[in-house]
Order: structure tokens, then sequence, then C-alpha cells
């Protein structure tokens, strides 16, 4: 959309009508590097690095205050112009209404060393200078939960969640009942292919092993996505696998590596190569695939979730122990869950919405866009099921297993030999 300036008080739609949407992508998920590191198995054993746990009582004394410090992954949230000044819109709007102001950091760009910067000073009692930030589910966010380093959220502070999310947002695997986390946005593990190459449609995680594509495909060069996604494809939920699973995982994907299928392994690289036909079939995130459609008209790539099913991950909203600002996060953690704010998130960010009804307000921005290319722009978000997936979409995700200590070596023992050799 073109930047509008303002009006002195503007109102939520018109502070939507400010957002820039962007159509590249940094690598949100850099922290597939994530189950590599034996810090992290270390941190977990580190005697006297688990605190105490939270008392039941925490929020009977919690006080609000007027301000708030984020950490956040970059190009994570809506982006406009106020009087030629960076801002974003959303958060404008929720400095409007509550008076709390935002200090929005974007200075987490991997997993491994933003955990690995702030677990130190978690395990000495001090407070990190955050009192939000967004984590992936997997390892991290496990070990942080199990150290006791995460705030439990209070429910009755955030009824906009509990009135809105989703129902996929709701009890996840990784944190049962939301007790620590809530989702801020979430993707697809899948297949994307060019069917300027691939002339039928692929279906099935079995496509990847097709002799017609040899030195063709694309894997993920990770210990998150790979393995999970390679259970999925073998017919096994990661949540509940085994160790034997695991096993029968990596050899399908050695012989596939071996038999010379896999033209190379990926980490964030890979549309570049899928575009211009070097690749024709690859694993992908969701998000990439519409953002690099979006960004280059007729490229047309396909995205699909396999007749076996995807992997689904998600970024979580949560509150580091020793916040000094926990009730300015909960604030905030129940203002993005109304569905005009989400709208607003959804039509820069690109990827799940935790709020489907969000949808109604990007059809509001698109019908009342000037222009036609922002119109049929919004249109493609509200429409796409990579934003709003479908109720069939989500029946066949599945979340990433859940590592104990213990077994993150195993895993990274199993599954590293098929992409580092």
């Amino acid at each position: 959309m073109t930047p509008v300036e303002p009006t002195r008080d503007p109102g939520p739609a018109a502070l939507r009508g400010l957002t820039q949407r962007r159509f590249s992508r940094r690598d949100l998920l850099q922290a597939a590097a994530l189950l590599a590191g034996a810090g992290v198995v270390a941190g977990c054993s580190v005697p006297g690095a688990r605190a105490s746990a939270i008392p039941g009582d925490y929020w009977s004394d919690k006080k609000p205050s007027r301000f708030l410090d984020w950490a956040q992954w970059p190009l994570y949230i809506d982006v406009g112009k106020v009087n030629g000044k960076t801002v974003h819109p959303s958060l404008v709007e929720f400095t409007k209404k509550t008076g709390i102001k935002v200090k929005y950091e974007e200075v987490i760009q991997d997993m491994d060393s933003f955990v690995g910067t702030i677990r130190p000073v978690l395990a000495s009692g001090q407070a990190t200078g955050y009192d939000l930030m967004v984590l992936t589910n997997g390892i991290y966010l496990t070990q942080m939960r199990e150290l006791n380093y995460l705030i439990p959220l209070d429910h009755s502070r955030m009824p906009n969640f509990f009135k809105y999310a989703d129902k996929t947002a709701q009890n996840p695997t990784f944190d049962p009942g939301n007790k620590y986390t809530v989702p801020w946005q979430s993707g697809i593990t899948g297949i994307a292919y060019n069917p300027k190459y691939v002339k039928r449609p692929i279906t099935s995680f079995d496509d990847l092993f097709d002799p017609a594509f040899k030195g063709k495909v694309g894997m993920f060069a990770d210990n998150q996505d790979l393995p999970n996604f390679a259970l999925v494809g073998i017919g096994v939920d990661p949540a509940k696998s085994t160790e034997d699973d695991w096993r029968r995982a990596a050899k399908k994907l050695t012989q596939q590596r071996d038999q010379g299928f896999v033209r190379a392994y990926y980490q964030q690289d890979y549309i570049s190569p899928l575009s211009k036909g070097d690749l024709w079939v690859t694993m992908a995130w969701s998000g990439d695939i519409f953002q690099a459609n979006a960004s280059t008209p007729g490229l047309d790539l396909k995205f699909v979730v396999p007749e076996q099913g995807a992997v689904v991950w998600t970024d979580n909203l949560c509150i580091p122990r020793y916040s000094h600002n926990p009730v300015s996060a909960m604030e905030l953690i129940d203002f993005v869950y109304q569905p005009q704010i989400a709208a607003m998130i959804a039509e820069y960010v690109n990827y799940f919405t935790p709020v489907p009804s969000a949808k109604k307000y990007i059809l509001a921005d698109a019908k009342a866009a000037t222009s036609k290319d922002d119109r049929e722009s919004l249109l493609q978000i509200a429409d796409s099921p990579l934003v709003f997936p479908t109720k069939e979409m989500e029946s066949k995700l599945y979340r990433y297993a859940t590592l104990t200590p213990e077994e993150v070596p195993v895993w990274n023992q199993i599954f590293e030999p098929v992409y580092e050799s």
C-alpha cells in the first residue's frame, strides 16, 4: 500500500493503511542450526542452572507500568511512515490505547545466540532487560521452560486470546494449556515446486524420491525441519516418535542423498535456484513461497502440504523471568489478539496469523484500497491458505518432536550426518 500521511489521531483503520508490506524474508528460523549446539545440553545440565519454581501467586502484587521492552526477530511486525519517520502502526495504536511506550528491539537473529546470551543472565538471577520476547518452539523454548526462566502467563489478563485465537493456537504440545506462551505467527515446512519444470502435481513426500527429479531435489540443511519433516513423511507423528523412528527416517534420508536425488541441502537460499530451474522440487517454508510469488509476478511457484502431512512451527510470545514490566507484557499479548490489530500485522508479515477473524479486516482494507495493485495484493493475502490455512490443511499439520536434554545428543548423532557428509 502507498503510505499516507496520517491525521493527528489516526484510528486503527488509518494506521493499517500506513503499513508497508514486505516481500523479502530474513531467515526467521536460522535456529535451524538449533539442536546442533552442545551448549544446549550443557545449559540444561549445569548444576544450579535451574531456577526455583515461580510462586503460584506471582501475579498478585504486580502493578501496571508505562514501559515495555520487546525482543523480536528482524522484519517481523508491520512497518509504516509517520511524518517521514519509520513506525510500527500496531504499536502506535497500542501506546495510544494504553499509554505504554514500547522499546521494540530486533535483536534475535537466531535462537542459539539469543538464548545463549540471556540464559547466563537468568541463571545469575538477573533481569535480561526484556519484558517480552518471541521464541520458536523447539529445544530452546523447552529448555527455557524447564529451567523456570519463563513466567507463567496470567490467563485472566488475556481475554482476547481466548475469544479470538484459532483452536490450533491453543494447547500446543510444546506448551500444554498455553501456560507460558501464545503464538505470534506460524508457518509450514512442506514442499514447493516450479510448474515450469514439473509437469504434474506434487502431492506426496515420496515425490522427493522420484527418479524423474534426480539431482533436482532440495532438502533443508538443518537438524529440526529436515528430521521432523522426514518423520511425517514415513507416517510418524514427530511428537510421539521414538529413537527407532528417528533411525528409520534418517535411513530414508541417507538413501535419498546417496542415490543422487538431492542437488543440495539449503538453509534460506533455495528460492533463487527453485525460480531459475536449478531445483525443480524442494522442501520449503510456506511464507517464503507466498512472498516469492508476490514479489515476482508470473513466478507461480506451488506450495503443497503432502498427503502424509507437514510440519507446523510457531514463534511464540513469552515473558522472561525477572521482567520489570510483566503487566505491560500481558497487555500487549492481549492487544495483538484483537482481529483488527492481527490484520495490521498479517498484511506485512504474510505468515499464519493465529487470529482467523483478522481476514475480514484485510478484506475491508482491500475494498477501501485506492490502488489496483494494493487491492489485488490484499486480496491475495486474504485468500491465501498460507496466511489463513484451510481446515483440511490444518488437519495434516504436525508439531516438532519435543526433545529432552538427554535425547538431544542422540537425535544429533542420528540426523547430522545426513546433511553434513
